[in-house]
């Protein structure tokens, strides 16, 4: 904040205090309601110009939150769903090396979405779990959660249960794809959801994996991240998910390393394609050029 703005903020804020502390009890109310604005103003003034409509930003190591807009906003979270999908799998330990059959209940009836994992595949559990992380492949998701025992029910039972035991008390799913607009969240539980997968070696491989390719019937075919930032040699980050629907808008979640910290990033909600990334570009350059320590110190601050 430059100096004469911060002398303003100041001096309006004092002279607040001062006129009610010679006022009425609901004049006193009235002059603390009226400084809000400018205190709030203060605290954005040093902050990056994210677009995303709910964002959390977290220090892993200390816990603390960087940034925040909208966190406990409930809303839809499209196919980051699918971290919570790869850790219920992996939570039941069934044989990775097991080769599951796509069929037509996997196909996308609710949003009529299209695969580049044809109907009749064959792939082991293991590479339908790469591909549900890495590309989002939703039929992928869909054999996994039907493969599951007790099939799709119990699989979205155990989703809920999950969510509950990780402290996501705002969250509900329904399924395993992230199809349905039902799937929802907060940013502040999907911080929770971010640092329990990162605690699983093959989520963070699979999901930051730019591209594999595997055998299908009729030859081989290649897929591709979803997160471009994987392949950018400015990032280095360890656990990666996007998400898209019409309701939920473009999301972006991240475990990524800045200046030696892990950072959990939820970016929800944006407007255009390129935004999320735009978004995390904006935070990285942000925090460049801040003392971490200090930032830390501030946030706590304005958090009391």
């Amino acid at each position: 904040m430059k100096p004469g703005r911060l002398f303003v903020a100041l001096w309006c804020g004092v002279s607040l205090i001062g006129l009610a502390s010679a006022a009425p009890p609901e004049r006193m109310a009235a002059a603390k309601h009226s400084a809000m604005p400018l205190l709030a103003e203060a605290a954005r003034a040093d902050s990056p110009d994210l677009r995303s409509e709910s964002f959390l930003i977290v220090d892993q190591r200390s816990g603390e939150a960087l940034l925040a807009r909208n966190a406990d906003r409930v809303a839809p979270i499209a196919s980051i769903t699918k971290l919570m999908t790869a850790m219920v799998v992996l939570d039941r330990r069934q044989p990775l090396s097991e080769i599951l059959l796509v069929t037509e209940e996997d196909r996308d009836r609710l949003r009529k979405s299209r695969s580049r994992l044809p109907i009749g595949s064959r792939l082991s559990r293991e590479n339908l779990l790469r591909l549900a992380l890495m590309s989002s492949e939703n039929r992928a998701a869909a054999a996994l959660s039907r493969n599951y025992p007790g099939g799709q029910p119990a699989f979205a039972k155990a989703m809920n249960d999950k969510a509950r035991a990780l402290g996501m008390r705002r969250s509900h799913f329904v399924e395993g794809t992230g199809l349905s607009a039902d799937n929802v969240s907060t940013a502040r539980d999907l911080s929770l959801l971010l640092k329990a997968a990162s605690a699983y070696p093959l989520i963070r491989q699979f999901s930051t994996e730019a591209d594999h390719t595997v055998a299908l019937a009729r030859g081989q075919r290649e897929f591709r991240n979803t997160n471009p930032l994987v392949k950018d040699p400015n990032w280095e980050i360890s656990l990666s998910k996007t998400g898209y629907i019409e309701e939920a808008g473009r999301c972006l979640v991240m475990q990524t390393w800045m200046r030696g910290r892990p950072v959990l990033v939820v970016l929800l909600d944006s407007f255009g394609k390129r935004t999320r990334t735009a978004d995390a570009r904006r935070l990285q350059k942000w925090l460049a050029q801040r003392p971490w320590d200090a930032l830390v110190m501030a946030r706590k601050g304005a958090a009391g």
